[in-house]
């Protein structure tokens, strides 16, 4: 049940009321809107299952709202659009990456990441919103721009540094091509989960394919 009671809990009460201000302790300006943490939270939830229920095209501030259990004026105070409020999240996505791995072989750290990418992707909410928003990445060059960062601040950065973490190690070479190492490690999974969306990887997929990864950037 959408409720606005957020509305007045975000406003700061007017200076000069209560007495003195405390010399410890700064106030907000007169009027100004606390923004309230568990709030932003509740709508950006409410956004990646808005977004999986009914896709980007058709989603509406007012079912954020709605799904958040908040007022309209909640959302309209973090984020001008809903535009906005996507490339928000997408940008929180990149910013937040995935854990880099570090089981001490090339072929160990790339299982992990497989491992870890292989259930975020089969999440029912992400199979949904992924390849919705790869259609309007197509068109719309705002979201295919925040598309690109998140997935090179987050798997392109951890799939780096699986790279140089290996050079270090003397298990690939120094001066390979790294851009054709990074497709070589992200390609053949978000090919499987994203593009062909393969409802269940056959037994042992993801080890038979860091080493088949493994072995394929050994020869780059």
């Amino acid at each position: 049940m959408t409720t606005n009671a957020d509305s007045s809990s975000e406003l700061s009460a007017p200076l000069g009321q209560g007495g003195p201000p405390s010399r410890t302790r700064r106030r907000a300006p007169a009027g100004a809107a606390v923004l309230r943490e568990d709030v932003t939270e509740a709508i950006r939830a409410a956004v990646f299952e808005e977004l999986a229920a009914v896709g980007y095209a058709r989603m509406s501030i007012e079912g954020i709202a709605r799904r958040a259990g908040v007022g309209k004026t909640a959302v309209y105070r973090r984020w001008r659009s809903k535009l906005h409020l996507v490339l928000d999240l997408v940008s929180a996505i990149a910013v937040q990456g995935l854990p880099a791995p570090d089981t001490g072989s090339l072929e160990g750290d790339l299982l992990l990441l497989y491992q870890v990418t292989s259930r975020a992707l089969k999440h029912p909410v992400a199979g949904q919103i992924i390849p919705d928003l790869q259609a309007e990445a197509a068109r719309n060059p705002e979201i295919a721009d925040a598309m690109q960062k998140a997935l090179r601040e987050g798997q392109h950065g951890v799939a780096s540094g699986i790279v140089r973490s290996a050079v270090t190690r003397g298990d690939l070479r120094d001066g390979l091509d790294e851009e054709l190492a990074l497709d070589l490690i992200s390609g053949p999974l978000y090919w499987r989960s994203v593009v062909v969306r393969t409802p269940e990887l056959p037994k042992g997929h993801l080890k038979r394919l860091a080493a088949a990864t493994a072995a394929a950037l050994k020869a780059l």
